[in-house]
């Protein structure tokens, strides 16, 4: 039985193809190329504990719509408004995103963005920097070893860096193999979309290297960056609580303040 990750992947294939019919390899290298210098991604998340990364997300495939009428430029002012140190902006269409949002996003704030979506290929890559974008999410369940070298090599001749996801004991030590210096740890498996934030402190328990370690998904209160910073976690990446009721910067002030 397929997952729920294999068939995004599947279906990610089909769309790469299309928008490179529309957008050639040449033509998106060259406008990356013309792109602002990167923001240093990595730098704001260790000026801070705890960091906040917050997402805009349009939707879940598991959950629908999260805020209906979203406007990533105005979220995102919210958000660095908020406090953030930096924001994800998920592009994939099975979340309602696009590379559109990120447009948007890097238009109305300085601090640094990630490109959320699921890349396996080098034009994905070069879209990104075209689009603004300072890092790259790179999902260990989903590549093979030799992608995820080739994939952070290309990000760092941009001048990006790579946030590699992991989900379990052996995604994480791969990460750690390709000497990645941020490390996500998954609190959901994208197979099942099932989250538990104790997935966190499994994984770091016994960890004793210097990557930045950013804990995603599930994180819901002061008390969850708490429990998480005291696992090793550096950065917390938090969208859906934040977005539900259609507050998100007010709902970033709360929670920065309770920390």
């Amino acid at each position: 039985m397929t997952s729920i990750l294999d068939n995004i992947y599947a279906a990610k294939r089909v769309e790469v193809r299309a928008r490179r019919n529309v957008v050639s390899p040449m033509a998106i290298v060259a406008e990356a190329g013309r792109a602002p210098t990167p923001r240093d991604f990595i730098g704001a998340l260790r000026a801070r504990r705890p960091a906040i990364i917050a997402e805009i997300k349009r939707a879940s495939p598991s959950k629908g719509d999260i805020m209906p009428g979203l406007d990533p430029a105005n979220v995102a002012r919210e958000y660095v408004a908020g406090g953030a140190a930096a924001i994800s902006v998920l592009t994939d269409v099975h979340f309602k995103g696009t590379l559109d949002d990120l447009r948007a996003v890097r238009a109305a704030v300085e601090v640094p963005l990630l490109r959320k979506d699921f890349i396996f290929e080098p034009y994905q890559v070069y879209e990104a920097r075209a689009a603004g974008a300072d890092c790259i999410l790179l999902i260990a369940a989903m590549l093979k070893e030799g992608e995820l070298r080739s994939m952070a090599a290309l990000a760092r001749e941009l001048g990006m860096a790579t946030l590699v996801e992991s989900h379990d004991v052996a995604e994480f030590a791969l990460a750690e193999k390709i000497g990645a210096a941020m490390i996500g740890i998954n609190n959901r498996d994208l197979h099942t979309f099932v989250t538990d934030i104790a997935v966190t402190e499994r994984i770091l328990a016994g960890y004793t290297g210097d990557a930045a370690i950013v804990a995603e998904s599930g994180i819901d209160s002061p008390d969850d960056i708490r429990r998480l910073d005291a696992a090793g976690a550096h950065a917390f990446l938090i969208g859906e609580s934040l977005l539900k009721g259609g507050q998100p910067g007010a709902k970033l002030g709360e929670l920065m303040r309770a920390l």
